[in-house]
């Protein structure tokens, strides 16, 4: 009987200093999680716009390495063309 009567003081100590968790502290929770949803959506949408906008630098600089290489070969031409005058 005693050793019961120890056991349940023990139980009701550890769940005094723990605690339980109230509605309030429920609602509190769902709050942090529902804004820490809206964050990550904030941030998907930023990383997509983000790589969009590489995709649209990327074939610029494309566009300007293509440009690069037909003005160098017109430039060689016009180089060779010049030397055998």
């Amino acid at each position: 009987m005693r050793h019961t009567v120890k056991l349940l003081a023990l139980f009701i100590a550890i769940i005094g200093l723990t605690g339980c968790a109230t509605n309030g502290d429920l609602d509190t929770l769902r709050v942090q999680v529902q804004q820490a949803n809206v964050t990550a959506d904030a941030a998907l949408k930023a990383s997509e716009e983000a790589k969009a906008i590489a995709q649209q630098a990327n074939a610029t600089a494309e566009d300007a390495k293509v440009t690069s290489a037909i003005t160098e070969s017109k430039i060689d031409r016009m180089f060779k063309k010049a030397m055998y005058k």
